[in-house]
This record gives structure tokens, C-alpha cells and sequence, in this order.
């Protein structure tokens, strides 16, 4: 499974990676998308929206179920992946680079620090 090292994680499967301009770029990562299954179909949040923490945002649909897909950190979102809509198995191809989902900025830049480095989050797919 792979699980860069520099990126943060939310339990629920959800990867951030914090850009140099101070946005954040949000994914899922390779455990869940080797878990759905074959991604058909993807629902992104509007470019403008804002949302909380912890708020569902997206949905993802696979051969075998639907997951929602969750805000690590409240913020705007400022981008989606648009490319998802005409090759939604990117996600599957590649969840850390061309499969990202959208983009926010954050608004408490705290919660980022809340998240789990890869060794915990590694730690919590174990118990699962």
C-alpha cells in the first residue's frame, strides 16, 4: 500500500497535501480507492463553496458501492478535478497525483496539524 510520508491523513481515508501557496489539494488515498473497487463515477463539491471539517463533500461511486468522501479541514475550495468527470479511474490509476478530487483554502490552518502523519494513519487502516 502506498502512503507518502509527506502527506497528512484523516481517518477516513482522505489525503492532504499542503501546496506552496498555502492551499491544500485533497484525495484519497490508496487504501480506499484498492477498497471501492473500480471508480465510475465521481460527484466534486462547487468551486466557491465553503465547508466545515468533517463535512461530506463528494461522493465516489465504484462497481460496488458509493462512499462519501469528507472535509479533512474546513476551508473554500477553490478547484476541482475536472478531468474526473470524462476518466473517474484515474482515481484508481493514480490516487496521489492525477486523481485528486479538489482544492481548498483553509481557513484554520491548526486542524492541518490535527491530522495523522502516514505512520498513523498506516496504524489506524490496521485496525480496521
Amino acid at each position: 500500500m502506498n502512503t507518502p510520508e509527506e502527506l497528512r491523513y484523516a481517518k477516513s481515508h482522505e489525503w492532504t497535501r499542503i501546496e506552496g501557496d498555502g492551499s491544500v489539494t485533497i484525495g484519497i488515498t490508496d487504501y480506499a480507492q484498492d477498497q471501492l473497487g473500480d471508480v465510475v463515477f465521481v460527484e466534486l463539491p462547487a468551486v466557491g463553496s465553503n465547508v466545515e471539517q468533517g463535512e461530506q463533500v463528494a461522493v465516489i461511486e465504484s462497481v460496488k458501492t458509493a462512499s462519501d468522501i469528507y472535509a479533512p479541514v474546513a476551508g473554500e475550495i477553490t478547484a476541482i478535478n475536472n478531468d474526473l468527470d470524462a476518466k473517474p479511474e484515474t482515481i484508481n490509476e493514480s490516487p496521489y497525483e492525477a486523481g485528486w478530487l479538489f482544492k481548498l483554502v483553509p481557513v484554520n490552518a491548526a486542524e492541518l496539524d490535527a491530522l495523522l502523519d502516514a505512520a498513523s494513519y498506516l496504524g489506524s487502516v490496521a485496525e480496521e
